[in-house]
């Protein structure tokens, strides 16, 4: 099978298998979940080697599913390898989402809030997400909940989901970036469960 043809087919691989942690997780089964997070990470790893240069997508599967399936450190430091000599992903919103995500979860604020605010020119879910990200890098308790408040409701008003899920996974990692540093939201919806 040509390269073309395999990347694409270990993502939409990948996109299934967050689809099966996504239905564990809201089934209560978070270690089916987390093993299923763990093999989309392998699948979109895969995918990413294959892939032309700029599929950043295949990057911001991957650091999501290892937040969500317990290997935030593991992934963070993948993104941050893979990404550190790549002239393009300075430029790119979606390279830059993942390197937010990434130098939030090292423990790097600055770089979280300058990678975040480069998401914004992709727009609307990008923007709200670089908000969620920044304030929580800056610690601003308020901000935060009003950025995952809008992911939520986001969420909450689309007819279809990547995965065929239906659950907010962006606002899902989030909170789990929140809860350590004492700013999670919790709020009540089924679209965000607690892990």
């Amino acid at each position: 099978m040509p390269d073309d043809e395999e990347h694409r087919q270990l993502m939409m691989a990948a996109i299934a298998l967050e689809g099966e942690a996504h239905t564990a997780l809201l089934a209560g089964d978070r270690d089916a979940a987390r093993e299923t997070y763990g093999r989309a990470v392998e699948r979109y790893r895969a995918s990413w080697e294959l892939a032309p240069p700029k599929s950043y997508g295949r990057l911001v599967g991957l650091i999501k599913a290892g937040v969500l399936g317990g290997q935030p450190a593991a992934v963070a430091r993948e993104v941050r390898d893979r990404l550190k000599d790549d002239d393009n992903a300075e430029g790119s919103p979606v390279a830059s989402y993942a390197l937010a995500v990434a130098a939030l979860i090292v423990g790097d604020g600055e770089d979280a809030v300058v990678r975040a605010t480069r998401m914004e020119p992709r727009g609307e879910a990008f923007e709200r997400t670089a908000a969620a990200l920044k304030a929580l890098a800056t610690g601003d308790a308020g901000a935060y909940e009003a950025a995952l408040t809008a992911i939520e409701a986001d969420f909450a008003a689309r007819t279809e989901h990547l995965t065929g899920v239906a659950i907010a996974d962006t606002a899902v990692m989030l909170e789990l970036l929140a809860a350590e540093r004492d700013l999670a939201v919790r709020p009540s919806s089924a679209l965000v469960p607690v892990i």
